[in-house]
């Protein structure tokens, strides 16, 4: 029979000690007298190596540490060796059925080696490195799915099940059955770590958990607190042994327990107020704070009360042993009436273990009369009535542990030596606790899921919908049902005026855009029609699509190709103007449809007769390799329409999507599609427009209203989104641009709080707080997080990760907030065309992608033999690529592209070239290689999405700018930057359009369904004077401060 603790953590884990080593966790379980005990945190790849080090294998399955690394010492005994069984904690926080979920697992493997396996699988999910405990959006379900496909061997434990803020059970973020969590993967889960405030008696009310096993573990954050809890075993000391007795019961005999009172979360109450309750107490307060009106925090007994089908006292037949008992230096400090901590206690500690053997053993089975004749009648009493059950029991809640009391302060007072008047005292109970004050009344309730509205429509979006106008104009504003006004107007032209598919084209912003209405539509229709011949795209896609049809071969310069024929361009002329510069200038000129209008050069700058030279030499480059670039596919399609050299499209019923972002040459396509069409329908929103840079016009509306006379315009002001806060305070922002007083209503039921303005020091400073605020967003990470956030938040939602975006005005601070939250261990995805893109071995994959797409596009294959392989053109080095091409081509066609990317780094050896790892992390969102390429080589900036690691099914935060997040919503939005210089962005040498930076920071805060934090690391920005104090909260991000990191108490 041996003692077994299995849920430890390193060093490497947050909140832990710096002693988590091998050789000490060795020596205190010799001196626990624990003959088997968990690694901990076989994730984290530095403890991984250490414990390969520092171990060496034991017995099948199980490792000991090496001879020449263990303490030795006339203290710590030496009657055994250890055993280590691989173990890891991991934490999971998604959200299933409407709710945010925060489950922790201990998972127990047979080796290493294993380890090694599921970490490398488990890395391409979330980030490994930052906490021995890792953090992973992922359903637990998928996570027991991944563990047990690797090794079936391994044993899948739901950890400290009842933990009120990360556990199966939890009652802030659990589940009520274990089939809930884990549906399929269920009959997989045999065993349940029952946690520190819980005890079986307490689980064996639920008959759900009758046929699986109870096991229990310390949960240590440091060596010394090893054993506060741990299973006891009577079988083969291996790990089949062991996995046969957390999976079948065989040879599991008992468990070493807590008091469940000593928890700090075993009752009800509320720290701060010194308020601790009984569940039935709870009740009749509402599970308010008599005190201070704030929410009480619900205790694991209050929960197990919840859930038990069984009145308190069931006992089943055969139940397992289990012995509750406290630590050794509390049972010593009780008896000399001193903290456990204290050095005489210490002392007294070392003097008992090295005189009588390990704690268990003192504690358990040595004679009383041997500790009082070595140690004093006091300390022998002491744990006579230990072993009695004769304690008193000081319930823990919210956070504060719990006491249990051997000895009556008067007693210590007794003559030493007194024992028969020990005898003499009976059990003692607890005391019973006052009620607490009169109960405010109860608060409203909160949380109530919202009604899905598609296809629900008001007034104003019928109007839009059933108009028969020649010409129609919608100014949407933000939130109010734009996209599901659209995909109606879809609807209604099939269904209801049974107009034909092919007869219909709706032009969106962005593919993302184009995706998602074929969707909505889609499912509406669901099997009653096909979308069949509809055509929905971009402006783009749209003409290469009528290119295509009409055979018309082009080769397209993909953005970074454009960059560096601009850099060539500017080479060549001896101009020294910046590539970046000289791109985007060409591009506006050619946007505003007058690339014949020489004074249009001279209208930027001084410089105006320089670019117009450059500009010209780009146009030649372009011409001389037979490119196109973007621009090109527009002023190309309408040349060929008006020459009849191309298909004439289905235009008959055109629609529009964010008309007031298009410019004059997609303007004027719209005129050439629509010229023979019977109906025009376009929709927007011009206090939305924000790529003039681009050529785009907020004044677009009216230029169409006076282009089309008898156009009908209507207003949607019904916003579905946002509470009121959010959008009384946006509207304060744009109002303070010239025209009409705005008008947004407020039509959405949510839980109304005011924007925040968090002041914060400097650029990094912001980027601490975004990673600091989204952890308690999500209730904190980790559970000593968790209980500082249930006080800073106070009844604030909890979000998922995919709930939050951080909305930033330029990509350098997009990749602070990146690097923060990945040292906090938190899931993201980041959105845009990042510079990653121009690395050679980057430009070389697209390039050889779209020789692969099309073996004829000859300079694609001669970019790729370029970048990838160093080659010119030559007849030698096409049999190279036609080699690789031969290889590449079914993986192209029918692999996923992640896969593929997959394959082809480790074919050009780029496995850890960090821009080739990007782009992998980019794949990982696309079905197809074709896909993947298409969003390479023609997606806006919102279409590009990278992974923070190479799994998606994690549930991740946004990271974006603001001109990406156009078009989106989240739950939650944090605004970086909102300071002078940078909102609105101010450029040496260039105007600020103080007008369109208005306009941007109202998208931005628009984005926000219910929470909208705006974060200042400067002179607040002079968009936020507009917003009046009563719709905005001032506060002060935390300074160097960590928050309370509470004190770890034995046996938790």
């Amino acid at each position: 029979m041996y003692i077994a603790d299995l849920h430890i953590h390193s060093r490497y884990s947050r909140a832990t000690s710096r002693e988590c080593t091998p050789v000490s966790l060795d020596m205190w379980a010799r001196r626990k007298g624990i003959h088997l005990a968990g690694t901990g945190d076989f994730t984290h790849p530095e403890w991984r190596k250490e414990l390969k080090e520092c171990l060496k294998p034991a017995e099948d399955g199980l490792y000991v540490l090496k001879e020449d690394q263990a303490v030795k010492d006339n203290i710590t005994p030496d009657l055994f060796a250890p055993r280590f069984v691989v173990t890891g904690e991991i934490s999971t926080i998604y959200k299933k059925n409407g709710k945010v979920r925060k489950v922790h697992s201990l998972i127990i493997l047979p080796g290493l080696e294993q380890a090694e396996k599921v970490s490398a699988k488990l890395e391409n999910i979330g980030n490994l490195h930052s906490d021995g405990r890792p953090i992973l959006g992922l359903d637990c379900r998928d996570l027991a799915e991944i563990i047990l496909d690797i090794c079936p061997e391994a044993v899948y434990v739901p950890a400290h099940i009842w933990t009120p803020h990360f556990s199966l059970f939890g009652a802030f973020s659990g589940f009520d059955t274990l089939e809930e969590c884990f549906e399929d993967m269920s009959p997989y889960i045999h065993a349940l770590e029952t946690g520190l405030s819980s005890d079986p008696p307490m689980n064996w009310r639920i008959s759900a958990l009758d046929r699986y096993q109870l096991i229990s573990n310390s949960d240590a954050h440091s060596p010394a607190k090893l054993g506060r809890e741990a299973s006891i075993l009577d079988c083969e000391m291996s790990y089949s042994g062991l996995e046969r007795a957390l999976q079948t019961g065989e040879g599991l005999y008992g468990t070493i327990e807590f008091f469940p009172e000593e928890g700090k979360y075993h009752f009800d109450g509320h720290r701060k107020c010194g308020l601790c309750i009984k569940p039935s107490e709870t009740e009749k307060y509402g599970g308010i704070c008599p005190v201070c009106g704030r929410r009480i925090t619900i205790g694991v007994f209050h929960r197990v009360e919840e859930l038990a089908d069984r009145e308190e006292g069931y006992v089943p037949e055969n139940p397992p042993v289990f012995e509750s008992l406290m630590p050794l230096e509390e049972v010593i400090g009780s008896a000399m009436g001193k903290t456990p901590a204290s050095r005489s206690v210490e002392r007294k500690y070392m003097e008992m273990i090295e005189r009588l053997g390990p704690e268990f053993h003192i504690l358990r089975t040595v004679p009383e009369e041997d500790i009082e004749r070595h140690f004093g009648n006091l300390i022998a009493e002491g744990i006579r009535r230990l072993r009695n059950g004769r304690v008193e029991l000081v319930p823990g809640f919210d956070g504060e542990y719990g006491k249990v009391k051997l000895f009556k302060p008067y007693e210590l007072q007794a003559l030493d030596g007194q024992t028969d008047f020990f005898s003499l005292i009976g059990d003692v109970s607890a005391e019973e606790k006052e009620e607490a004050a009169a109960v405010p009344e109860k608060q409203k309730e909160t949380g109530k899921e919202e009604k899905r509205r598609e296809f629900v429509l008001n007034r104003e979006q019928q109007e839009a919908v059933a108009s028969i106008s020649r010409y129609t104009a919608v100014i949407a504003g933000p939130g109010t049902g734009k996209t599901a006004t659209l995909a109606a107007r879809v609807l209604y032209l099939m269904e209801t005026r049974r107009v034909k598919p092919s007869e219909i084209t709706a032009v969106t912003f962005t593919n993302r855009a184009a995706s998602e209405l074929r969707e909505r539509i889609g499912r509406e229709l669901g099997k009653r029609a096909s979308l069949g011949n509809m055509t929905v795209g971009t402006f783009h896609s749209i003409c290469m699509e009528l290119m295509r049809k009409s055979k018309v071969k082009f080769f397209l310069a993909d953005e970074e190709e454009a960059l560096e024929i601009a850099a060539e361009a500017s080479q060549r002329t001896g101009t020294g103007i910046d590539p970046h510069r000289l791109r985007s200038l060409v591009s506006y000129v050619k946007s505003q449809d007058r690339t014949g209008d020489e004074s249009m050069w001279e209208a930027f700058d001084e410089k105006g007769e320089a670019l117009k030279v450059a500009g010209a030499e780009y146009s030649r480059i372009m011409e001389e390799r037979g490119l196109w670039d973007f621009d090109d596919i527009l002023i190309n399609t309408l040349m060929l329409m008006e020459e009849g050299a191309l298909s004439a499209g289905s235009f008959s019923y055109l629609l529009v999507d964010e008309f007031q972002d298009i410019n004059p040459l997609q303007y004027r396509l719209i005129k050439m599609w629509n010229r023979k069409g019977r109906e025009l329908f376009l929709i927007g929103d011009p206090d939305q427009s924000i790529y003039g840079f681009r050529g785009s016009d907020p004044q677009c509306f009216k230029k169409a209203a006076e282009d089309f006379k008898e156009m009908k315009i209507i207003r949607l002001r019904e916003n579905y989104r946002s509470t009121p806060s959010v959008i009384n305070a946006a509207l304060k922002v744009i109002n303070g641009n010239p025209g009409e007083e705005r008008a947004l209503n407020a039509s959405c039921e949510k839980e109304d709080c005011p924007v925040r303005l968090v002041k914060a020091a400097g650029h990094m400073g912001e980027a601490i707080f975004t990673a600091k605020e989204i952890n308690a967003m999500a209730g904190g990470i980790g559970m000593l997080d968790a209980q500082h956030v249930m006080e800073s938040r106070d009844r604030k939602k909890v979000r998922s990760f995919d709930d939050i975006a951080v909305l930033c005005r330029t990509r350098r601070q997009g990749e602070l907030v990146e690097k923060c939250l990945r040292q906090e261990g938190i899931p993201y995805i980041a959105a845009g065309r990042e510079a990653f893109l121009r690395h050679e071995k980057v430009k070389g994959t697209i390039a050889f992608m779209e020789y692969l797409d099309d073996p004829e596009n000859l300079h694609a294959m001669k970019r790729a033999l370029s970048f990838i392989w160093g080659l010119e053109d030559s007849t030698a080095s096409r049999r190279v690529i036609d080699e690789a091409s031969d290889r590449y081509a079914s993986v192209f066609r029918r692999k996923r592209a992640d896969k593929f990317m997959e394959m082809w780094m480790k074919e050009t050896d780029s496995e850890k070239t960090e821009e080739m790892i990007r782009l992998r992390n980019m794949a990982v969102f696309y079905e197809s290689c074709g896909a993947f390429l298409k969003e390479l080589l023609t997606g806006v900036e919102s279409d590009l999405r990278r992974a923070g690691g190479r799994d998606i099914k994690a549930g991740a935060v946004r990271i974006m700018t603001l001109h990406g997040a156009k078009g989106l919503e989240f739950p939650a939005v944090i605004i970086p930057g909102v300071r002078e210089g940078l909102i609105p962005l101010k450029r040496e040498g260039s105007a600020v359009d103080t007008a369109e930076e208005r306009r941007l920071f109202y998208v931005g805060m628009t984005r926000a369904e219910e929470e909208l934090i705006l974060v200042s690391g400067g002179e607040e920005s002079e968009f936020v004077s507009d917003i009046k104090d009563g719709l905005l909260t001032r506060e002060k991000a935390p300074g160097g401060k960590k928050p309370p990191q509470g004190e770890q108490m034995s046996f938790l």
